[in-house]
């Protein structure tokens, strides 16, 4: 079903490598058309990465696609690297694409971790964002880090405890700081068996529906995820407290649509309404039959009208996707 809602498979027009420290290299890539709108897109995890999926929810006649490996993710190097890697980090390495390939301003396109991206990167230099399009949102807080380790038992309790049941019962008080001594440990026995559960549980519980059989991650890719994903959960990603709230004031003027599936075990939806509550402007959209992924196909069906939507108007006001169920 998903082929027949994102826009044809294409590959890139340009890409290279970005070197932004005396450790770290950036991955990037250019699709679509280079006189069409300038659009950012904000890989989730972190530490996924971006694939050619990617690239098919704009309209590549309409858009100038623009796509980077965020820090020890995808095809950046080194992979995994934790060293030199904050939010900070991340939101400075995204102006220098920016520099780089000389984008006034940018549509600025992220989900899950993307979406917290998106806002700390557009809180940071709105003066470069032309809007937000942003799926599943995420704040980073600690209620939603201790919902991921520890409520989602809740409703997936089988997927639970195969994810708890990794960690000795002595140690399991705080699931997060013992994924963590083993995911940074330098031993492999250690850390892959690790970053095998942790990866298991996330995928299980991000979709409505029981996943496919996909094609097994290698071990570099899901130990680069794992890490990541723990390193910002562990340092509360790198920001205070309710930082990417208590400074909406500075985006309230930039046109931002959110699609949120209405059964988002990995990122409540109530995080969503509570952006919604400080953004009254921006377009919330609930998707009613989805979870967590951009794979859904709710979800996706909703991004690719949001894109389309700004391509011919350069906003949202009052803008909600046309009625679409997986089901019908």
């Amino acid at each position: 079903m998903l082929d027949t809602i994102l826009f044809p498979a294409i590959e890139p027009l340009r890409h290279g490598h970005l070197p932004v420290d005396e450790l770290h290299t950036l991955y990037w890539e250019c699709c679509g058309n280079p006189e069409g709108i300038p659009v950012l897109f904000l890989h989730g995890g972190p530490g996924s990465g971006i694939s050619a999926t990617s690239r098919r929810f704009f309209d590549p006649e309409r858009y100038h696609i623009i796509l980077l490996d965020q820090r020890g993710s995808g095809r950046s190097t080194p992979l995994g690297e934790l060293r030199n890697n904050t939010t900070a980090h991340l939101i400075a390495d995204i102006e220098a694409l920016r520099h780089m390939l000389g984008i006034a301003k940018w549509l600025v396109f992220g989900g899950s971790w993307g979406s917290t991206l998106a806002l700390a990167y557009s809180e940071a230099h709105p003066e470069h964002c032309l809007g937000l399009v942003l799926r599943g949102i995420w704040l980073g807080s600690e209620a939603e880090i201790d919902w991921w380790a520890n409520g989602i038992r809740m409703v997936f309790p089988d997927a639970w405890a195969r994810y708890a049941g990794h960690i000795p019962e002595a140690e399991r008080d705080d699931l997060l700081a013992a994924y963590g001594r083993r995911l940074f440990s330098d031993d492999p026995a250690l850390y892959l068996p690790a970053a095998r559960a942790w990866a298991e549980y996330e995928n299980v519980c991000a979709q409505l529906l029981p996943p496919p059989a996909d094609e097994v991650m290698s071990d570099a890719l899901v130990t680069a995820m794992g890490r990541l994903e723990a390193w910002y959960f562990t340092h509360r990603i790198f920001l205070p407290p309710d930082q990417l709230l208590n400074q909406v004031d500075r985006i309230r003027h930039l046109p931002c649509f959110i699609a949120h599936g209405r059964y988002d075990m990995v990122c409540p939806l109530r995080y969503a309404f509570q952006l919604k509550a400080v953004w009254p402007e921006a377009q919330l959209h609930v998707v009613a039959d989805a979870g967590h992924t951009a794979g859904e196909p709710g979800i996706a069906h909703a991004l690719v009208a949001a894109t389309n939507h700004f391509a011919q108007h350069g906003e949202f006001q009052a803008f909600q996707p046309p009625a679409f169920s997986r089901f019908a």
